[in-house]
């Protein structure tokens, strides 16, 4: 099942939250706006009495709350994680280029921990096991092993698409077309 994309009320992603949730927001009226293709569900619910109609709650793909957020999320870094680094390098050796399963991709530091290299978005990249082990211990320089394209820290956009394990394809369109202009992940 597909996670509901929650915004404040000026489309600014807060969180992927579950259908309960979205259900919950839908039914006590705090959905200001929604978007989407189609419902993401539909819950049904008992038969009135009077009408004999079935209850039935749609859930959009994307919901708007009320108020904004007292933070401006653009200035909070998105945390780090492997899973996340590799769909930002596209699953691609940052130095020899190649494709690969995103399990049989590493983590290589730029410059290397032993040196004092932070685990941070600036100074990681994707790399296969072959050019991870022969860069070994040294800058790409020393090594000379030109990374093919340049690490970034991801927008708020970005980090969205990322940590989406299951993001149907209206809401990646959605969020898709937000993105900052030459974006990688567009």
């Amino acid at each position: 099942m597909h996670d509901v994309l929650q915004l404040d009320i000026t489309g600014l992603p807060q969180s992927w939250i579950s259908v309960e949730q979205a259900a919950t927001l839908v039914a006590t009226g705090a959905v200001v706006w929604s978007a989407g293709n189609r419902p993401l569900a539909v819950l049904r619910g008992g038969f009135n009495s009077a009408t004999g109609r079935q209850s039935m709650l749609e859930v959009p793909a994307i919901v708007a709350l009320r108020g904004s957020s007292r933070l401006n999320l653009f200035d909070i870094t998105p945390a780090y994680g492997k899973a996340k680094l590799v769909k930002r390098d596209r699953c691609t050796c940052a130095y020899c280029g190649e494709r690969f399963d995103a399990r049989l991709l590493t983590v290589d530091h730029i410059v290397p921990a032993s040196r004092g290299g932070r685990l941070s978005w600036m100074n990681t990249v994707a790399a296969c096991r072959a050019c991870n082990s022969g860069k070994a211990d040294r800058t790409p320089d020393e090594a000379r092993m030109p990374l093919l394209f340049a690490p970034f820290v991801p927008s708020r956009f970005e980090d969205f698409i990322l940590k989406g394990r299951h993001i149907r394809a209206d809401v990646h369109d959605w969020l898709a077309a937000r993105l900052p202009k030459g974006s990688r992940l567009s």
